[in-house]
Parts: C-alpha cells; structure tokens; sequence
C-alpha cells in the first residue's frame, strides 16, 4: 500500500494550487482520508479531511480556502487550495485510515511567497 503526494509547489500569495494524492494497492473507499501540513520547526497539523459517507470537515485556518474531494473510482483525493497566504507554507502529507490501519503519503512542499 501506498499514497503518493504530489501537485506542490511555489505560487504567489493569493496564488492557487491543487495537490493530489493517489493510492496504490487495496480499496480505500471506504475509509477517511485527510490533508495535514507541517511547517519547518512545527508539529504536523490537520488540513482538512473526508469520511466516507462524504463529510468533510476543515481547520479553521483553512475554511473557505481549501476543499477536499475524493474519487473513490481513482482512489485519489485532492486539496484545492485558493487564496493562498504565506502561512500555508508548509509540506503537505496525506494520510488515510481505515479500521486499525493509517497510511501517509511522502508530502508535497508547497511554498507560498509574499
């Protein structure tokens, strides 16, 4: 089993992105999915996340600027991320988990200048 991150990169303040993060071995649809991040010198933190039944729920830091979404057929999901800050800086791991397992992806960096 594994999650491949990808989709990251330098952008402008204000700028978009959109990363993406494929599995590869087992069905992963019917488990949660999430978005973390990791700024340099920082604990790893909870982006965004969905559920199997399709509810999504998000950090505060990032409501309104990010969406996730799955597609379950291609097992991969995505973060939209709009309205990019500086502060979004970060590298980003996608995780999934279902029952006693979790797996993470190997991140993406993503930069935003000001």
């Amino acid at each position: 089993v594994q999650l491949q991150a990808s989709g990251g990169g330098l952008v402008q303040a204000g700028g978009s992105l959109r990363l993406s993060c494929a599995a590869s071995g087992s069905d992963f649809s019917t488990g949660t999915w999430g978005w973390y991040r990791q700024a340099p010198g920082n604990q790893r933190d909870f982006v965004a996340g969905t559920a199997a039944g399709g509810i999504t729920n998000y950090a505060d830091s990032v409501k309104g600027r990010f969406t996730i979404s799955r597609d379950n057929a291609k097992k991969t999901i995505y973060l939209q991320m709009n309205s990019l800050k500086p502060e979004d800086t970060a590298v980003y791991y996608c995780r999934y988990f279902s029952g006693l397992n979790v797996y993470w992806g190997q991140g993406t960096l993503v930069t935003v200048s000001s």
